[in-house]
């Protein structure tokens, strides 16, 4: 049994969770397109470490509200839906550690409520400060094919492709950026789009990465199936509000506890090689940073013992609360 389910709700926020263990509490916030089921190799193992470990379907995704409204999806709500279950579990500070599009929702949560998120863990995704120019103009100069962010902008389009074969997409997806199934070097890259194409033509066919099993890849599709897409591509599609929004935190630095792992293999750690290597000065409190050699962009999944061993020595080894 991964944990307890239940339902957190209040001031218009309705939050689904995992919880299992007690002791401080780490909140664990997922990426695209996933679900709080992500977790479910850190869970036990956190608990057993001693641990609260709380996993939350994000807002969109899963159990939790859906908003229709696209603004609704902005960093700034996610941020603070993460504070509210906090504060709904009933305790003043968390460790936040996110994957994917969780990892940049953790890493904003830490700069934006520091007195909530005493610290925070990055699993893929580097922390890159907010700055340069706006993100959509950086993803239409990427070259002559089209890239994923671009081509998941527009409402409606990326859904047209995805959902007449929720599975079938979930599961080209997964194996395009999993260490064991990612296309081989030199092959079309599956992050971006020929002209008038999708994206689905780039995956590869017929083989599930050795992470995912068939009742694995059941779960994820049967919630998207429920919902559809677009709570999970509103995400994407608030790119450049964030980046409005956060003005006032250009370059900010995240000083608390952290630590950043990702995939040798995972293009989204080494087209943001500079990021990592800026850490000393964006990531002043960094406890410490791991590729972990052949795995790809899953890395919670593909290699759950020892993620969880770097996570569990992580936060014994942090200030006690």
């Amino acid at each position: 049994m991964e944990g307890t389910h239940r339902v957190v709700s209040g001031g218009g926020r309705r939050i689904h969770l995992v919880e299992r263990g007690a002791g401080p509490l780490v909140l664990l916030v997922h990426g695209f397109p996933e679900s709080w089921y992500s977790w479910r190799h850190q869970l036990p193992a956190l608990a057993a470490a001693g641990y609260r470990a709380v996993a939350v379907d994000v807002r969109g995704y899963g159990r939790s509200a859906g908003p229709a409204d696209p603004d609704a999806y902005r960093m700034a709500e996610l941020v603070e839906d993460n504070a509210f279950v906090v504060r709904a579990l009933g305790e003043e500070t968390a460790v936040v550690v996110g994957h994917d599009w969780g990892s940049v929702i953790a890493a904003n949560s830490a700069l934006l409520r520091p007195d909530v998120f005493r610290a925070v863990g990055l699993l893929s995704v580097p922390y890159a400060p907010r700055g340069g120019p706006r993100p959509s103009d950086v993803f239409a100069g990427m070259g002559g094919e089209e890239f994923y962010v671009s081509y998941f902008q527009e409402a409606g389009r990326a859904e047209a492709e995805i959902e007449p074969d929720v599975r079938g997409w979930l599961a080209g997806f997964y194996a395009a950026f999993s260490g064991d199934t990612m296309p081989a070097p030199g092959a079309p890259d599956p992050q971006f789009v020929g002209g008038g194409g999708t994206l689905r033509e780039r995956f590869p066919a017929g083989r599930l990465p050795g992470w995912l099993g068939e009742r694995d890849l059941d779960v994820y599709a049967g919630e998207f199936e429920r919902t559809g897409l677009t709570g999970a591509l509103n995400r994407y599609r608030n790119m450049d509000r964030d980046w409005e929004d956060l003005a006032a935190y250009d370059g900010a630095a995240i000083p608390q506890p952290s630590l950043f792992a990702g995939g040798g293999l995972d293009a989204s750690t080494t087209w943001l090689a500079d990021a990592v290597a800026a850490y000393p000065v964006t990531l002043p409190g960094l406890v410490s940073s791991h590729l972990l050699d052949g795995c790809g962009h899953w890395i919670q999944q593909e290699r759950p013992d020892e993620v969880n061993q770097l996570l569990v020595g992580w936060l014994d080894a942090l200030p006690a609360v």
